[in-house]
């Protein structure tokens, strides 16, 4: 009987080793642990106190807006408030560079990175925010790098760039957002192991809500969520389900009222049309009866991994949970008096610009007195299924489902 009780412990604790190991992370390269050290290191500020982590918080979807309340980035100064919600920077190795994509009649543009596409490459958006006076604050990029000459990991900087790389500052600051994109692309960043990851590769089910959520996302006719955020359950590679097209949009995102340069009743945040940026020049591809300011007031659609972490949405941070978006886009139509005040009407772009704003399909061409796109259990149930996205906490399993009746996957290989 002894022997027998030995041998089942000793199975279990084989199994278990198999389990951890199954998620246990590679180990760092020499680049990436540096990009690790660097998005992490708050003495890269002015003044210090600051890092990039800070407004990246893994168990806040890698977003945050450092510790701020009112949806948009805070600096590195107290008196320091962005004007956009600092953007997930997970599954970024995924963002293509910014263009213009043509198909038909249909034009869009799609890809870069930021809120409005500015940076084409990782690499060069991982080096804005230690410049931006209301981000980390530093004068030029040779201010950063003597704060790393002086770090901890200045000999493995040195190791990995050349004993003479801090000679060359502008050389070294490129440097510096080489190695942040390496971490950026570690499975600590891009672990796709979340339940919804599990689910598609028949290693996890779905609870009713959830699953009866995804139908909702995906039906064309009803939440046509998968329209932009993109997705492939019949597929097992969770590569395959990125929940995102890239492509920029203009909702009709209601005015965040909180955000101190929204205090002038004549800003607008146009996105792709500035004010962070100049207006991109169209591409020889686009025809010509499109003009760039058919663009102004979108924003590049972000992926919906995680998003059930944040705590704030939309590029000016207005909504603070994610049932207020899935309502907003059920009941944009039906009620835009909650949304937009008295008037009802879009509040957050000038009228030159409102004809950008999507009403040609699901559920935005829904007639008012049609009702809401979506009954409040409809939802909620949408809301379920966001949450399967939300993946593991590092180096952990899948997080168990909680509840009873669980579904087979109908959309996987038959």
């Amino acid at each position: 009987m002894k022997l027998k009780s030995t041998r089942i412990h000793f199975v279990a604790l084989f199994c278990l080793c198999l389990n951890l190991t199954a998620f246990a992370q590679p180990k760092m390269t020499r680049l990436e642990d540096l990009g690790n050290q660097i998005f992490n290191d708050r003495a890269l500020s002015e003044p210090r106190g600051t890092s990039c982590a800070d407004c990246h918080v893994a168990k806040l979807g890698f977003a945050g807006n450092n510790g701020s309340t009112i949806g948009v980035a805070k600096g590195s100064k107290p008196t320091s408030l962005g004007g956009r919600n600092a953007m997930s920077n997970a599954y970024t190795d995924f963002i293509p560079s910014f263009h213009f994509r043509v198909e038909g009649e249909d034009v869009d543009a799609v890809g870069g990175f930021f809120w409005d596409g500015r940076s084409d490459t990782a690499q060069q958006q991982a080096l804005g925010p230690f410049l931006n006076p209301l981000e980390m604050n530093n004068k030029d990029g040779a201010a950063v790098l003597q704060k790393i000459a002086t770090s901890p990991y200045a000999k493995q900087f040195k190791d990995e760039f050349g004993p003479k790389i801090f000679s060359n500052p502008t050389l070294a600051f490129q440097k510096v957002g080489e190695a942040i994109a390496a971490f950026e692309k570690t499975p600590d960043l891009q672990a796709f192991s979340s339940k919804y990851d599990q689910f598609i590769q028949g290693r996890a089910k779905l609870a009713p809500p959830e699953l009866n959520g995804m139908k909702i996302f995906m039906d064309a006719n009803k939440g046509n969520c998968a329209s932009c955020h993109t997705m492939n359950p019949n597929s097992a590679n969770p590569k395959d389900s990125l929940f995102s097209d890239f492509a920029f949009y203009a909702t009709g995102i209601p005015r965040n009222k909180a955000i101190p340069r929204n205090a002038n009743p004549s800003f607008f945040d146009l996105g792709l049309c500035g004010p962070d940026r100049t207006r991109p020049a169209l591409s020889s591809n686009v025809p010509a009866s499109v003009s760039i300011e058919d663009f102004c007031g979108r924003f590049r659609m972000v992926s919906l991994r995680n998003s059930a972490e944040k705590n704030a949405f939309m590029h000016n941070g207005v909504f603070s949970n994610l049932r207020d978006v899935v309502s907003f886009y059920a009941t944009r139509n039906s009620n835009p008096k909650r949304w937009y005040g008295p008037q009802g009407i879009p509040n957050d772009l000038p009228l030159a610009y409102q004809r950008n704003i999507v009403n040609d399909r699901v559920p935005f061409n829904r007639p008012a007195s049609s009702g809401p796109a979506l009954s409040e259990r409809e939802i909620d149930d949408v809301v379920a299924f966001l949450k399967t996205l939300s993946d593991a906490p590092q180096g952990q399993p899948p997080r168990p489902n909680p509840m009873p009746g669980v579904l087979n996957n109908p959309f996987g290989p038959k």
